[in-house]
């Protein structure tokens, strides 16, 4: 596979795995009461805040290790030691 083309799945894996994991960080503050958008710097506003960074964080490993282990190689070479 070129360079060129493992860039692209790199930044393509990272960018949905980023916006999935915001939406599920949102969408989990959501349930507990935890509101992005309420007005002012209150506990619900900054929780649903720290939610969504840390789903969009977590969702974005969580995509570079599945990406990192379809491109593992089949005879067990450990894909982060390539780079």
């Amino acid at each position: 596979m070129s360079r060129n083309s493992m860039l692209w799945r790199e930044g393509i894996a990272d960018a949905l795995g980023f916006v999935v994991g915001a939406l599920l960080g949102f969408w989990l503050g959501q349930l507990i009461g935890l509101n992005l958008f309420e007005p002012g710097y209150g506990v619900a506003s900054v929780g649903g805040a720290v939610l969504v960074g840390l789903g969009a964080g977590l969702g974005k490993r969580l995509a570079r290790r599945w990406r990192e282990g379809l491109d593992a190689d089949p005879n067990g070479d450990d894909p982060s030691l390539r780079r």
